[in-house]
């Protein structure tokens, strides 16, 4: 069976919050397991329960939430999907979530400001300090593959999160947007389809392509960075923000697969690797114009007041990738896995 098309197991829990949502789900909806989700959804939002909102109990409980509205998990009723309380439990979560966003997310008003900060985006730094700077320079082979753990929990299902929005927009706005998704899942072509390079890729550095196989390894922040997509998108009043989130993607796609040809061909590997990121060299260089003008600018002539959730969905996105770097690169710098199960090959196993 084709392991990128297969249905994940449910995730082990991480505190107490995923532990009620994971217990649930082993049952019905409506059977006595329903008591404890109804509890979490009534109980305050406040940091009375000291959930962080970019914690790994949190973000395994919202991750495991928004999959049921993709593929679901192996053995759970698909009627939770839609089950009123899980939704009120997913939504206090998603509360804590946003807080902790606004928080940390600077400000910001008026067109310019979108401007602006799009305009920050396409500036290159001399001396570059991201994750996919120190893989171009000097990464090892066990912390490019790492990286591409990673990044598994979104690119096996890429482009997915962003056609939430599809039927939330109008004009020509969701015209160029639906152009740029067509892109994103291989034009129609499955083996083309992003996801599919993805799981190529993995196959080619030695990594299982299963759906979430790495779910278990990975950390809060590689979870936050794709459920920021999922809440966006799962919300017709954070549209905007969607679209925000989708454009900042899109710029700072090509710069940083350009890196990552770098360090492919450092280690020499595979074609396979490096196809899909020459693919997003090629093709998000086009979209980041078609986002701007295209999808950003028809919305915002259509609808001024988004102006704020577009700047909110950029700076959200800059929040969640730096948070993901300062982690990676945090235990990189001790000379650790930056993941929760580390790979064989990583020091120490």
């Amino acid at each position: 069976m084709d392991a990128a098309r297969s249905v994940p197991p449910l995730p082990g829990p991480r505190g107490p919050v995923s532990e009620v949502v994971t217990t649930a789900l082993r049952h019905r909806p409506g059977d006595r397991a329903v008591t404890a989700v109804r509890a979490l959804g009534d109980a305050p939002v406040r940091h009375a329960d000291g959930t962080d909102p970019f914690g790994d109990d949190l973000h395994l409980a919202l991750q495991i939430c928004y999959e049921l509205h993709y593929r679901g998990f192996t053995g759970v009723d698909p009627a939770w999907e839609w089950d009123p309380e899980l939704l009120r439990a997913r939504g206090r979560l998603e509360r804590r979530f946003l807080e902790g966003l606004r928080a940390e997310v600077p400000g910001g008003q008026g067109r310019d400001a979108v401007d602006a900060a799009l305009d920050e985006l396409l500036v290159e730094p001399v001396h570059g300090t991201g994750l996919t700077h120190r893989l171009a320079d000097d990464g090892a082979w066990w912390q490019l593959r790492e990286y591409l753990v990673h990044r598994s929990i979104y690119h096996l299902k890429e482009a997915d999160p962003h056609a939430w929005v599809i039927p939330r927009l109008r004009g020509q706005a969701k015209a160029a947007l639906v152009a740029v998704e067509f892109d994103e899942f291989g034009g129609g072509r499955y083996e083309r389809m992003h996801s599919r390079l993805y799981a190529d890729l993995l196959e080619a550095a030695g990594l299982r392509a299963g759906y979430l196989h790495y779910a278990e390894h990975v950390p809060a922040p590689s979870f936050a960075t794709v459920n920021l997509m999922s809440l966006f998108g799962l919300h017709r009043g954070l549209r905007g923000a969607l679209v925000g989130h989708f454009a900042a993607a899109e710029i700072s796609t090509a710069p940083g697969a350009r890196r990552m040809v770098t360090a492919l061909d450092r280690h020499g590997a595979p074609e396979a690797c490096r196809l899909f990121f020459t693919e997003h060299i090629e093709a998000d260089a086009v979209h980041e114009q078609v986002m701007r003008r295209e999808v950003i600018g028809d919305l915002l002539d259509h609808e001024p007041d988004l102006v704020g959730d577009v700047l909110f969905g950029i700076r959200a996105t800059e929040l969640t990738e730096t948070h993901l770097a300062e982690h990676v690169l945090g235990r990189w710098d001790v000379g650790g896995s930056s993941l929760r199960e580390p790979l064989g090959d990583a020091p120490g196993t």
